[in-house]
C-alpha cells in the first residue's frame, strides 16, 4: 500500500510492523500446533501399537510447529529474537522432553535399570539447574531445600531423575501464575524422602487417582500428553520406593517420592 501510494515509512514504523508480522507468524504456527495436536488427543491409546503412534504423532506435530518456524526465520521475514524465535525453542523443548519420558517409559516396560549408590543431594541439585529453566521461563520461583547431608540410595540415576524432572516441570505447569514451588530433601536412618511443593490451589474431588494415569490430563493446561505423571508412579515403584500426593485445600499439593536409604559404606 506504501508502494501504491509513494507514501514513506519511518525505522520506527517499519520496527513495529515486523514486530506485528513476527507476532502474526509465531500465532500461527502456534495455532496449527494446537488444532494439530486437538486432533490426536481425539485419538484412543489402548494399547500398545496406539500409544507408539500418539507418540509419533506428537513428535510429528513439534517437528511440523518447528519446522515452520524455521522455514520464516530462514527467509528472514522475522527476527531470530522475537515470537517465532520463542516458538521455535519451545518446539525443540517439547521434543527433548517427549524424547526423555519415552525413553524412561521403554527402560521401565524392560527393566533395563542400573543399581549405584546415587548420592541424593548432588543428583537433586543437578536436578534443579535445569528446572531453573522450566521455572523462570512460566513467572515462577524454585527453592530448594536440602536437609539429607550425605545421605545415598542404590537405584538408576536416568530413572530418578526423569521422575524428579516431571515432577517440577508438573508443579511449573499447574501451579498458580507468579507463585512458588519447592524442591525438599530430607533423610532418615532408613528412608530419603524428595517433596515437590506448588501452590496450585488444591487438587480437585477424584484428581488424585486419575493424574498418573498415562496419556491423562486433568489440567486446563494440555501442553503435554499425560505422560510425566504416570513415569512419576512408576519409577519410585520399580526402585523400591512410593509416590504419593498430599492435598492442601485451597493452596496447593505436595508430591513425595520416598526410597530406602542405602547403608552407610563406612
Amino acid at each position: 500500500m506504501a508502494a501504491e501510494r509513494s507514501a514513506s515509512i519511518s525505522t520506527e514504523e517499519f520496527r513495529i510492523l515486523n514486530m506485528c508480522l513476527d507476532d502474526a507468524i509465531a500465532d500461527a504456527v502456534g495455532e496449527f500446533g494446537r488444532l494439530e495436536k486437538i486432533d490426536i488427543v481425539a485419538a484412543d491409546a489402548k494399547n500398545a501399537t496406539q500409544d507408539l503412534g500418539f507418540l509419533a504423532h506428537e513428535l510429528r506435530n513439534f517437528l511440523g510447529t518447528a519446522t515452520l518456524a524455521c522455514e520464516a526465520l530462514r527467509r528472514g521475514s522475522v527476527g531470530g529474537s522475537g515470537s517465532t524465535s520463542a516458538v521455535l525453542e519451545r518446539s525443540l523443548k517439547g521434543m527433548r522432553d517427549l524424547v526423555d519420558r519415552s525413553l524412561s517409559l521403554v527402560r521401565l516396560d524392560a527393566g533395563v535399570l542400573l543399581h549405584e549408590r546415587i548420592l541424593i543431594g548432588e543428583l537433586i541439585q543437578e536436578v534443579e539447574v535445569s528446572g531453573v529453566m522450566d521455572v523462570k521461563a512460566r513467572g515462577h520461583q524454585l527453592t530448594f531445600q536440602n536437609d539429607a547431608g550425605s545421605a545415598e540410595i542404590v537405584g538408576d540415576r536416568q530413572i530418578l531423575a526423569s521422575v524428579v524432572s516431571n515432577l517440577i516441570q508438573n508443579a511449573c505447569k499447574f501451579t498458580r501464575s507468579h507463585s512458588h514451588i519447592i524442591l525438599r530433601v530430607l533423610a532418615t536412618a532408613d528412608h530419603v524422602r524428595i517433596e515437590v511443593e506448588d501452590e496450585c490451589g488444591g487438587l480437585a474431588p477424584g484428581a488424585a487417582e486419575a493424574m498418573f494415569l498415562p496419556f491423562a490430563q486433568v489440567g486446563h493446561d494440555r501442553s503435554g500428553i499425560g505422560l510425566g505423571l504416570a513415569i512419576c508412579l512408576r519409577g519410585p515403584q520399580t526402585l523400591g520406593g512410593t509416590l504419593r500426593v498430599d492435598n492442601l485445600p485451597a493452596k496447593g499439593c505436595v508430591f513425595t517420592v520416598e526410597l530406602a536409604r542405602a547403608p552407610s559404606l563406612a
